[in-house]
């Protein structure tokens, strides 16, 4: 039960984000650029982009996953995918 309460006081916030937001702000993005993973997160705010490809893809939409590696401000190399949207 306390995990339900403090689910509906995300959604009561603003700021929440619900799946079908972030499918929508992801395929805009996608639309103009590939995107990788970590600037899904960084700057779409998209925890999960993973997700929000595959329901994408569910819903028709043709996009292509690269595997690549990249440095992080830290100094720090991350495998990561990147998104690109075939057209």
């Amino acid at each position: 039960m306390k995990r339900k309460a403090l689910y509906s006081g995300q959604r009561k916030n603003k700021g929440f984000s619900d799946v079908t937001t972030q499918r929508k702000k992801l395929l805009a993005a996608l639309q103009k650029k590939p995107i990788n993973t970590l600037y899904a997160r960084n700057e779409l705010d998209i925890m999960h982009p993973g997700a929000r490809i595959m329901e994408l893809r569910a819903m028709g939409h043709k996009i292509d996953t690269y595997r690549h590696t990249i440095k992080t401000p830290g100094g720090y190399h991350h495998h990561v995918a990147l998104y690109v949207l075939s057209k």
